[in-house]
């Protein structure tokens, strides 16, 4: 397996930490039993949240008129290493690729309960204030800490 976001594949593995676990649910499934290609985005958008969440950044606690910048999907993309079946446990890995001005690249790698690499996946999340639909720079402190976290 090799995608074109992926340098040394064996040390883009090993950089991964983070992860969630889900259990994939019967509607998420086909009438064969597999997993359905969008349900993958899915599980990315919850590791995210809470990888953002547990490195503290980029997740208000709760809606805020005031809130200068919301984390919005610009690009989203899923290769798919093998197949993926009902009742099976996922952890999805999310880590910091790249951080920009208002940007960052995340990479996911998804395992399945023998280890296996099942999808994996990149997306660019734009910093974009909710009044206006334009990005707007992170805040130094974020910034500071997304950079700590890249592993590029």
């Amino acid at each position: 397996m090799k995608a074109s976001y992926v340098g040394d594949y064996e040390k883009w593995l090993n950089d991964f930490q983070f992860f969630i676990e889900v259990r994939v649910r019967f509607s998420e499934t086909d009438m064969y039993g597999h997993m359905n290609n969008t349900v993958s985005f899915t599980y990315f958008e919850q590791a995210r949240i809470d990888y953002f969440r547990h490195i503290g950044v980029l997740m208000p606690s709760a809606i805020d008129e005031n809130v200068k910048g919301i984390p919005i999907v610009a690009d989203l993309q899923c290769d798919y290493v093998q197949q993926v079946f009902f009742d099976d446990v996922l952890r999805i890995y999310t880590k910091v690729s790249n951080v920009g001005n208002s940007s960052m690249d995340i990479h996911y790698v998804a395992k399945n309960q023998k280890n296996e690499v099942c999808f994996t996946g990149r997306g660019t999340i734009v910093q974009m204030d909710p009044r206006t639909g334009k990005s707007v720079p992170l805040s130094e402190e974020e910034k500071l800490r997304l950079k700590s976290l890249a592993i590029i």
